[in-house]
């Protein structure tokens, strides 16, 4: 039995360092899927909670625990998906703080940072958006596997990589555009 194995069996017994173990061990993969669908910040909290309450339930039907990454990440994605289409609209988030560059000691040095990342963002946005999700998944905190990310974009395995590739490329295309080396 593996590693991740032997902690499903171990949480599924009732023991509190296995499961915080595994909630740690794909915390960042869950937040990584609900976040590419552009959630807020309280809708993305309310996927990732609704996600490890639906492992709690569904704990003792985990037959293949190696695959425990690409289930969490499927019931995340479909989570976000219910989420989103019963809002129904764009909500403002408030958030307004996560725009704002904080101003450093060298005026001129922030004003050049926060002039590339406004470039970089402007042509992230041009993306398309399964470009965006595809690589604001891939460059969670704890890099998922393909699987997770297959799982949780609804792609195949063997797409991911050039998919990767192409939106590399559609992004260095466009910040050279901008003028951005």
């Amino acid at each position: 039995m593996s590693d991740l194995g032997v902690l499903v069996e171990a949480a599924l017994d009732g023991d509190d360092a296995a499961w915080a173990a595994v909630v740690d061990r794909f915390s960042g993969l869950v937040w990584s899927t609900a976040r590419s669908y552009r959630l807020s910040n309280s809708d993305a909290a309310d996927v990732v909670q609704l996600t490890w309450l639906r492992l709690v339930e569904h704990l003792d039907r985990i037959n293949d625990p190696d695959r425990l990454g690409a289930w969490l990440a499927t019931t995340a994605r479909r989570e976000s998906l219910r989420v989103l289409r019963l809002s129904g609209r764009q909500q403002l988030t408030g958030e307004i703080d996560q725009f704002e560059e904080p101003v450093g000691e060298e005026l001129d040095l922030g004003m050049l940072t926060s002039e590339r990342d406004s470039a970089l963002w402007r042509a992230f946005s041009t993306l398309s958006e399964r470009c965006q999700a595809l690589l604001r998944m891939l460059v969670a905190a704890t890099e998922p596997s393909y699987e997770e990310v297959s799982a949780a974009l609804g792609m195949p395995i063997g797409a991911i990589g050039p998919t990767r590739m192409r939106c590399l490329s559609r992004l260095r295309g466009n910040l050279e555009l901008a003028g951005i080396a």
